[in-house]
């Protein structure tokens, strides 16, 4: 394949875009040490992509060191190897989903805590009601190269949706770039804080009107061209933050 200066500024911006993910997931306090990962596909092949290096902590990845592999498993170019489970549960998704642009999965304390609450996201909070639309259910299944069953069901389990609820496990976000699904994963990862501290609290609780989360639910549909305004403002607002912190991500 022969690869063009235009691929390689592309590769780059979505290598310093992944890179972001990771320090803003230390930022919010979503790490799980080296338990996680998230990816980028690269768009000028047809099964390559970007993924965390296993072993290194979030706030240690930057641009350069993150793992290009191929679909097959196959190490492209780093130095470090990828999680076996994170490359499953990648490829999984990026195999049904060509709108697949990125991925990034959780294993934040209040997404689990809900993952594993038999009536999961609860319409609770405004949060919720922006994600309720968009999120799918994953029953538990080991993931990993040996279970090929349990991936090709994480694959249908996801369906068109851009939020899955993997049970028992965390949260996973895909969307065509990165600015989508960090903002779609965001908005679920505080309704998740929220319902856990309401549950938590004892208190009766209050839920708005069917018709208002309906609504709320309608004008937070993703377009299907192009990414929402508020998105790529709250995108823009989080790699200054990254910026004026000092944080070399891009590097």
């Amino acid at each position: 394949m022969n690869v063009t200066a235009n691929d390689e500024k592309t590769e780059w911006k979505l290598r310093c875009e992944l890179a972001a993910c990771h320090h803003l997931f230390h930022y919010f306090g979503w790490t799980d040490v080296i338990w996680t990962h998230l990816s980028a596909r690269l768009p000028h092949t047809k099964n390559q992509y970007l993924i965390t290096p296993y072993g290194l902590m979030f706030d240690e990845v930057t641009s350069s060191n993150l793992v290009k592999a191929d679909f097959e498993g196959n190490i492209i170019e780093g130095e470090m190897p990828y999680m076996d489970a994170g490359h499953a549960i990648h490829t999984a998704i990026m195999n049904v989903r060509q709108d697949a642009g990125c991925t990034l999965h959780s294993h934040s304390r209040a997404g689990i805590a809900v993952s594993c609450m038999k009536e999961g996201l609860m319409n609770l909070s405004q949060q919720s009601g922006e994600v309720r639309g968009k999120i799918h259910y994953h029953d538990y299944h080991v993931i990993g190269a040996d279970y090929p069953d349990a991936c090709a069901q994480l694959g249908k389990d996801i369906g068109n949706k851009p939020l899955l609820i993997m049970r028992n496990h965390g949260l996973l976000s895909t969307a065509k770039n990165a600015a989508e699904a960090f903002y779609n994963l965001y908005t679920l990862e505080n309704a998740c804080k929220v319902q856990v501290d309401v549950l938590g609290s004892g208190a009766k609780l209050s839920t708005p009107p069917k018709s208002e989360w309906d609504e709320l639910a309608r004008i937070n549909i993703s377009p299907e061209d192009g990414t929402a305004e508020q998105v790529t403002l709250f995108w823009d607002a989080l790699l200054r933050m990254l910026d004026r912190n000092g944080i070399n991500y891009a590097t």
